[in-house]
């Protein structure tokens, strides 16, 4: 799919008409004080210099560096933000239950951060998430709530926290859950220098916001591109809009970046950071899927592969010469719909 080319904005308009300024920034110093703060319940993931004859048609003269994110503890970048939520609670919430909403990869890192933190968690996802999240976020010791329908997640979820007087942990909205995200781009411009190019999957927003800050504090130069799918393109089409939608049609395989809808505060420090968005379709997804494993033996889930996907497709020849980091952000997936989608990339498009 073709890249769309999007302005910065620094404001975003309100429904009632008045334009209010929003902080597009999140702090520096905020991020550092997340990194010490979640330390001893993640993992300091690593970066990979990938390097591959097969590449130089992509990228030629360029390179290549992964960041292993799906190596993290709950198998995405997700745990950041939920242990970065509870231990950022004020004295009022401390002690209390807490619950959140997620097509997997977050209610997975919610029930990891409650038993970590000795809180318990009550999460909501939809009836058709792959089986493998649902058993992973009750072996971690979460209830999980399965709604028929993702646009009844959010307000169960309030529901369950007014009702249970629980903390709501935000998949990608809020101070604290962008803190957590933005130290995967602290380690990244700590490890490595002079970056051209990140790219980043764009589900809600939260991994590319707090990434985009942390890196573009440190490295300003850089260019951010953002990866969606074509059947979840909400924040292409929010930041065309100028705001973010309240409701997104998602249909795509990719459900861990298939965000129902976009939220305030994220999505204006998305405006403030992403340079460029690229679209994938379904079989893009795969190929990305059959990439990490038959070139790098990652067995990793559509929205985890989606970065080679996209430099393999519609950035191909835009990272010429430049030294670009990726995230591989997720590895949940049962083996046997992993086998068919990596079958599904392979057929569609051959290496």
């Amino acid at each position: 799919m073709a890249i769309n080319r999007l302005p910065h904005f620094r404001y975003f308009p309100q429904s009632n008409g008045i334009i209010q300024p929003v902080a597009t920034l999140l702090q520096l110093d905020d991020i550092r004080s997340a990194a010490q703060r979640i330390q001893p319940y993640i993992n300091h993931t690593p970066l990979y210099h990938w390097q591959d004859d097969w590449l130089d048609k992509y990228i030629s003269d360029g390179e290549l560096h992964l960041k292993l994110e799906f190596l993290q503890r709950t198998g995405s970048f997700k745990a950041r933000g939920a242990v970065n939520n509870i231990l950022t609670r004020d004295d009022a919430e401390q002690g209390k239950g807490v619950t959140g909403v997620s097509a997997g990869n977050h209610a997975i890192a919610v029930a990891y951060a409650a038993k970590a933190l000795g809180v318990s968690a009550k999460v909501v996802m939809h009836r058709g998430a792959n089986p493998a999240r649902v058993a992973k976020c009750r072996d971690f010791g979460a209830e999980v709530i399965l709604v028929d329908d993702m646009t009844q997640a959010f307000p169960t979820m309030e529901e369950i926290a007014a009702a249970e007087d629980r903390s709501v942990i935000h998949p990608f909205e809020g101070q604290a859950t962008m803190q957590g995200t933005g130290t995967v781009g602290l380690e990244i411009a700590e490890s490595i220098t002079d970056l051209d190019a990140v790219v980043v999957a764009i589900g809600g927003g939260g991994l590319i916001s707090g990434v985009g800050s942390a890196l573009k504090a440190l490295q300003p130069s850089l260019t951010l591109y953002g990866v969606e799918p074509v059947g979840a393109s909400g924040m292409s089409q929010s930041l065309a809009l100028g705001k973010p939608l309240e409701k997104v049609k998602v249909d795509t395989i990719a459900d861990s970046i298939g965000a129902p809808l976009h939220c305030p505060e994220s999505f204006a420090v998305c405006q403030n950071v992403i340079d460029d968005i690229v679209l994938l379709d379904d079989d893009e997804l795969c190929q990305g899927m059959a990439i990490a494993f038959d070139r790098l033996k990652f067995s990793l889930e559509a929205a985890g592969a989606a970065v080679l996907a996209a430099i393999a497709g519609p950035l191909k020849g835009r990272l010429k010469g430049k030294r670009t980091a990726a995230i591989l952000c997720g590895s949940n997936i049962d083996e046997a719909s992993w086998q068919q989608l990596i079958e599904r990339g392979r057929r569609s498009h051959p290496a």
